[in-house]
């Protein structure tokens, strides 16, 4: 399937299944290594990252446990800029390795609110892992420390990633169509 429709846009392949589950493979081994003997609790962000968070957290391969948060702060294609907290953190974090898992980092407003909030509960470390960032999108100072893939800043779906609620489910990931 080269191209797709949802809703009213189109969209191309822009990243092939394979292609994202051996960088997540790859991701996987480095963070293993990186906390091994630490174990730390990912945290999901949802509803985007179902899927990296389900398909990395298979790969990993030390002690670890995983929990979700959910925020959201896009409508349609665009950003609105203002991040609501729809479900809170229900897991004990303090003095925990916490290791933040987002299916993509643009603006990076959902992440510092994302930072600002989990420092609160006095972790002992904070590191984040992306499977998308887009440079050219970011405005933030806070340190992205695992990235999957750096992409144009261009609208994408797929694998977890949506267009107003539809094309999460596609195993490939799209771009944009304009």
């Amino acid at each position: 399937m080269k191209q797709i429709k949802v809703l009213d846009k189109e969209f191309e392949i822009s990243m092939p299944e394979d292609v994202i589950q051996k960088r997540i493979k790859e991701m996987a081994v480095k963070l293993s290594k990186d906390y091994e003997g630490k174990k730390p609790i990912f945290l999901g962000i949802l509803n985007g990252s179902f899927m990296f968070a389900s398909d990395l957290f298979k790969e990993i391969t030390i002690e670890a446990q995983i929990t979700f948060l959910k925020l959201a702060s896009y409508q349609g294609t665009t950003t609105t800029g203002a991040v609501k907290q729809l479900i809170g953190l229900n897991q004990e974090i303090k003095d925990q390795h916490i290791i933040i898992l987002e299916d993509i980092v643009d603006t990076g407003i959902t992440l510092e609110t994302i930072m600002r909030q989990l420092s609160g509960y006095l972790p002992k470390s904070i590191k984040i892992a992306t499977l998308l960032f887009k440079p050219e999108a970011y405005k933030k100072d806070v340190v992205i420390d695992y990235i999957g893939f750096s992409i144009p800043n261009e609208f994408i779906l797929g694998y977890g990633l949506d267009y107003d609620g539809f094309g999460r489910n596609y195993k490939d990931i799209y771009t944009l169509i304009e």
